[in-house]
Order: C-alpha cells, then sequence, then structure tokens
C-alpha cells in the first residue's frame, strides 16, 4: 500500500512538473514578444500549449490564441511583482481544468500577464493511474509472495525431513542419519553437524553398553565366590574349615570393594566439575611419594627439580601409587623412578626388573578389567582398573600414560606438559 501511494504521487509529480515546464517555456516565449509588442493576432499555439492569452492589470484580454477566450481571461489570478512567474491550476469546470504558466512582463503594479496553458493530461484527470498502480502493486505482491512462498517451502522441506528423522531416533538405536540436503548453507551444515553428534554419540552409548557388560560380568565373579563359600559353610558346617571359608569369603569381598571403589573414582574423573589446577613440582610431588611408599622391593628416585605443572595433586598421587603398587608386584629386585625434561613436558619413569609387559599387550593392559595372567597370579583382590584409571587422569591433565619398550622387565612413562611461563619460583 504504502510503495503504491509513493508511486502514484510521484508519477503525479512528474507528468505535472512536465506540463507546466511546456507551458512555461511557450509562456516566456510570447511573454518576450509582448515586451517587444510584437505578439501577432491571433497567437498561434501548438498542441499540447494551446491556450495563450496576454490579460492587462484590469483583467481585459489584449491577445489570445484560437482556442482561448477572447474576453474572458484564463484566470484572475496575477503573480506578485516580486514573484513574476507562477503556476497555477484553473478548473473551468467540474470536468475541465488547464495547468497554466503565468509570467509578469514587468515588476511594476500596472503590467501585463500572459497566460499560456494546457488542459490537465487525462491521467492526473482520471483515476487511471490509481487503477494502474493498484493493478501493479497487487500484481507485484502476487509474485513477490508466490516467490517466497516457494523459497520458504524449498528451505523448510529439508527440515522437515530433518526433523521426522529426529523423532525417530532412540536411545536404543543411535544409527539413524539426518538426510544432508544438497548446498552448503545453514540447513546442511546444521544436518552434517547433527550426524557427526549423533556419530559422537552412537560411540560414546556403545562404550557405557561395552562398559556396562564388562563390569557386569566382572562383579558376577566375585559375588559367585563368595555365595559359594557362604553357602558352602551354611550347608556344610562339619564338613568345612569355618576360618579357611571366612578367609575365602574376605578375599572375595576384597576384591568387590576395589572393583566399587575404583568404579566411583572412574565416574567421579568424568562428572565432576573441573577444578582449578594446583602449580606442582613434579619432581617433589614423585621423590615424596616413593619415599612415603612401603614394600618388599627397594625403589630408587632421580628426579630434576623445576619442572612445573598444573594439575590435581591428589589424582597424580593416585596415577603414582598405581604405577609403584604396579612395580612392587612385578619387580624382582629393584625399582627406579626417574623425573626428568622431555618433548616440552615432564616425563616420570616407573621402571622394574620383573618378567615385563609383553609388546602385544602394552595397550590393552590399560583397558578396563584386562589383567594379565600374570597379574591375577600376584593379585587376585585387584579389580583390574587400576591402569585404566591412570591413563583417564593422564589424559584429564593433557598429557600420556603408555608402557614403554625395556632392556628387562616393565616400563611406565607418564608424561605431562609443563607450564609455559616461567614459575621457577612459584612464590614470587
Amino acid at each position: 500500500m504504502t510503495l503504491g501511494t509513493i508511486t502514484d504521487l510521484a508519477i503525479r509529480y512528474q507528468v505535472a512538473s512536465n506540463a507546466f515546464d511546456e507551458a512555461e517555456r511557450v509562456a516566456s516565449q510570447w511573454s518576450a514578444a509582448a515586451r517587444n509588442d510584437s505578439v501577432p493576432r491571433p497567437i498561434p499555439a501548438a498542441a499540447p500549449v494551446e491556450f495563450i492569452q496576454v490579460v492587462d492589470v484590469h483583467g481585459r484580454v489584449v491577445e489570445s490564441s484560437k482556442t482561448a477566450s477572447e474576453t474572458v481571461p484564463l484566470s484572475l489570478r496575477r503573480p506578485p511583482p516580486d514573484d513574476r512567474f507562477q503556476q497555477y491550476t484553473e478548473c473551468p469546470s467540474p470536468d475541465h481544468c488547464l495547468l497554466l504558466q503565468a509570467i509578469r512582463l514587468f515588476p511594476a503594479q500596472d503590467a501585463s500577464v500572459v497566460y499560456a496553458g494546457l488542459a490537465e493530461p487525462a491521467l492526473l484527470a482520471t483515476h487511471r493511474l490509481e487503477y494502474a498502480v493498484a493493478a501493479g502493486t497487487i500484481l507485484i505482491a502476487g509474485v513477490v509472495g508466490w516467490t517466497t512462498w516457494m523459497q520458504v517451502g524449498r528451505t523448510l522441506r529439508p527440515v522437515k525431513a530433518i526433523s521426522t528423522k529426529i523423532s525417530q531416533i532412540t536411545v536404543s538405536d543411535l544409527s539413524v542419519r539426518i538426510p544432508v540436503p544438497p548446498g552448503d548453507d545453514e540447513v546442511a551444515q546444521l544436518a552434517t553437524t547433527a550426524n557427526e553428534t549423533l556419530s559422537q554419540l552412537e560411540g560414546a552409548v556403545e562404550q557405557l553398553r561395552q562398559f556396562a557388560l564388562t563390569t557386569s560380568h566382572e562383579l558376577r565373579t566375585p559375588i559367585a565366590g563368595l555365595r559359594a563359600h557362604l553357602e558352602e559353610a551354611l550347608f556344610y558346617p562339619d564338613d568345612v574349615d569355618t576360618q579357611e571359608t571366612i578367609r575365602a569369603a574376605l578375599v572375595s569381598t576384597d576384591r568387590l570393594d576395589a572393583i566399587v571403589t575404583d568404579l566411583s573414582l572412574l565416574a567421579r574423573l568424568r562428572a565432576e566439575d573441573r577444578q582449578l589446577p594446583e602449580r606442582i613440582d613434579v619432581g617433589e610431588l614423585v621423590t615424596a611419594e616413593v619415599h612415603a611408599q612401603s614394600g618388599p622391593v627397594p625403589m630408587s628416585v632421580t628426579a630434576a627439580s623445576g619442572l612445573w605443572i598444573h594439575g590435581s595433586r591428589m589424582q597424580l598421587i593416585r596415577v603414582l601409587a598405581n604405577l609403584l603398587a604396579n612395580a612392587q608386584r612385578h619387580a624382582a629386585s629393584s625399582i627406579e623412578v626417574t623425573v626428568e625434561e622431555a618433548d616440552g613436558g615432564a616425563a616420570i619413569t616407573v621402571s622394574d626388573d620383573g618378567n615385563g609387559v609383553p609388546p602385544a599387550d602394552r595397550e590393552r593392559i590399560f583397558e578396563r578389567f584386562v589383567r594379565l595372567d600374570d597379574s591375577r597370579r600376584l593379585d587376585a583382590g585387584g579389580s583390574g582398573l587400576g591402569l585404566a584409571i591412570s591413563r583417564d587422569i593422564a589424559q584429564a591433565h593433557h598429557g600420556t600414560l603408555k608402557a614403554a619398550d625395556s632392556s628387562g622387565g616393565a616400563r611406565f612413562v607418564l608424561w605431562l606438559p609443563l607450564i609455559k611461563e616461567d614459575l621457577t619460583h612459584p612464590e614470587a
């Protein structure tokens, strides 16, 4: 509506302006002739400016064209002396109007006036323009509306398809993928991102499912052993050694306790909020932990000073305790612990002179509940989660934990990134 109104007014203004310009051109021509008393009788006129008069101060028609009246002036209005050019619209009858250009010959009060005019163009005199503009506006609005509807429909069709697919996704089946529309617009990027997220979610759910299955299996073993010992003591009290049965039941209970404790720690590592990291001197931490550990196998430590990291002191102590306890179980006569700078980080190495880890098993031992035969023999009550927890802690500190090559025995290397800025004197 606003656009149509503006268009109508602009066209009307332009048509009227052109008409007045033409009348002004003719009026200027004959005003110059009137000042020189050289106006012919009648005044020759050509379309579209066919109405020309020279009118004196008393309103008498002095000269006129054939189309204009010889007695009745085209207008009774006269330009003021200080503004000799004026434009008028005169309507002798309700259905007939003239567009006039009036020019006073001289600034004097008794000067004559030349009028030149033409009939108001039909475009201004009728409502044809409004009808045409209204029809054009409706047509344009229709085309724009149809185009918008088609464009919106084309845009929303992929969204509807995406919505339909999403409604089909359930926790039990995360294999469904969202259709990606052609092109590289926002909808296509959204669909691609959603599919990537679904893939990650499917992998995480599958890991949780496998973890639940493995956990239930691992828990079933000590529970079954505990039940067997208790049932044996209950049903055959005269045939069993009570003390021995209680000891066996306690071993199974210890195994259950170790598994539950480590499962709880795993859950906290993944679910707890990030705490502000501490600044830790790795050499000092490792030295203190080695001296705090006691065991049948002697341990030596060589730790460089001034290697500072950001991390959780308690979590790193848990990793060191796991590695040192593991070394105590498998070492034959000695354990060596070193701390040195390597590749922009601190490398903590725990080596023993035991049987070592076969190369084929060096990654598998970091999986949950994986225990090699040697480990089962030396520690029947273990949970099988110690190394898995230790690697999770290392990764949470942006570091790594791996079983490395060794000339003899097992060799575990924990690498943690150093603080970039110089914190050799943390108290500063």
